[in-house]
């Protein structure tokens, strides 16, 4: 078992208070009147499914029930960091801009101190 730090709560709880809801950041269509079947099929069923750094959308369900994200390696289940809704994560996989995977963007020291995710 480990826990979970809920930005919100600010409190480290039992992982059993705490439920996962998919992939976190995902852009609903502007206008989806306007999406092809196959578009807003892709918008509602698909997801990534990565080996290694991903962003998740978990909610502290037992807790003050509010939705949150989660940096969470998929390899060793270790929790990077729990962020608030409408923030951005601090650590990115695979890099894009020349950041190795799992470190902290370059960004990151502008932010507010490093959130924790998980105490073992």
């Amino acid at each position: 078992m480990f826990y979970i730090h809920c930005p919100y709560c600010g409190e480290y709880r039992e992982e059993e208070e705490f439920h996962p809801k998919g992939q976190a950041h995902i852009a609903r269509p502007e206008d989806p009147d306007a999406c092809s079947d196959e578009e807003w099929g892709d918008y509602l069923f698909f997801r990534d499914n990565p080996r290694g750094i991903h962003h998740e959308l978990w909610v502290h369900a037992v807790g003050c029930r509010k939705f949150f994200n989660v940096t969470r390696n998929t390899v060793t289940y270790e929790i990077l960091e729990t962020y608030k809704m409408g923030e951005q994560p601090t650590f990115t996989a695979g890099g894009g801009e020349g950041h190795p995977e799992g470190r902290p963007s370059a960004d990151a020291a502008d932010q507010a101190p490093l959130r924790e995710g998980v105490r073992a």
